[in-house]
């Protein structure tokens, strides 16, 4: 996975960048053992830039516990950058994005809304409170997040958005998603922006793509486009049976994670709808 810069600061791009590669293998219950750059940059740029991208990415790497092995890298006129990684899980240990079971809580491992504050960042309207959380949030591995938890299902939060990775959740387990609106973590300032208009396009997409699979009930539009919000480097949302709740809760707790846990709601036997807003 790589993209193009998300930050100004080189070396955080480079960490932004790396942590949403890795986080694939994470969200398979995976532990990452090797991964190569995949560097796009311009010649008109100093390399410098390049060499401080690169030491960022290999810092999540080191951060990870896997080794970087060289990469592969082409002339491009805008700079783009990520890993492509290689891990490995226990073939009964695997998760994947489907078999959540009615009675099972949701989980989510970061706050959202960081691509409600990017686009504030890039209208220069960002507190750097604001910029700083989201930073600290995308940077983040989910590494601590996926050891030694039984789960039904699980995925990463990327560019569908929170909303859109529940409907692909759901709608692969025919079953549906109850998700108390209120209960999820977001990032401090990200309504605020959220109400002035600061939504980037893709959150509209991603309303899209929900259609018909998707009730609102009365929840008020901000939070609506909060939870269509493309995510980058996003937590992972974890379907857990309602029993192991409190332990996935206090072992993530024990975890020391630098960002916001939340139960975001419960799965339910499927209805008219694959997620609901309450």
């Amino acid at each position: 996975d790589f993209f193009t810069p998300i930050v100004d600061d080189p070396f955080l791009y480079g960490q932004i960048a790396a942590a949403n590669a890795l986080s694939d293998v994470y969200a398979m219950g995976g532990e990452p053992k090797i991964a190569l750059n995949i560097v796009c940059f311009p010649n008109c740029l100093d390399p410098e830039i390049l060499s401080e991208i690169l030491r960022g990415g290999a810092d999540k790497v080191l951060e990870a516990g896997a080794v970087l092995c060289g990469g592969h890298s082409v002339q491009d006129d805008e700079p783009k950058y990520g890993l492509s990684v290689t891990g490995f899980v226990h073939p009964d240990r695997i998760y994947r994005n489907y078999g959540c079971r009615p009675g099972d809580v949701l989980i989510l491992t970061k706050q959202i809304g960081s691509g409600v504050v990017n686009t504030a960042v890039k209208a220069q309207m960002a507190s750097p409170e604001a910029e700083k959380e989201a930073v600290r949030v995308m940077s983040s591995l989910n590494k601590k997040a996926a050891k030694n938890i039984p789960v039904h299902a699980c995925t990463d939060v990327t560019g569908f958005g929170l909303l859109g990775h529940c409907m692909e959740m759901a709608r692969a387990s025919s079953v549906t998603f109850e998700i108390q609106t209120q209960d999820v973590a977001y990032m401090k300032e990200a309504p605020d922006y959220a109400r002035m208009g600061l939504v980037p396009g893709g959150a509209y997409r991603n309303r899209e793509y929900a259609g018909d699979g998707l009730d609102t009930g009365n929840v008020e539009e901000v939070w609506i486009d909060l939870l269509c919000d493309p995510q980058t480097s996003g937590g992972l949302l974890f379907s857990v049976p309602e029993e192991e709740g409190e332990e996935f809760l206090r072992s993530l707790e024990q975890a020391g994670l630098e960002t916001e846990v939340s139960v975001i709601g419960r799965v339910l036997e499927k209805q008219d709808v694959f997620v609901r807003l309450v």
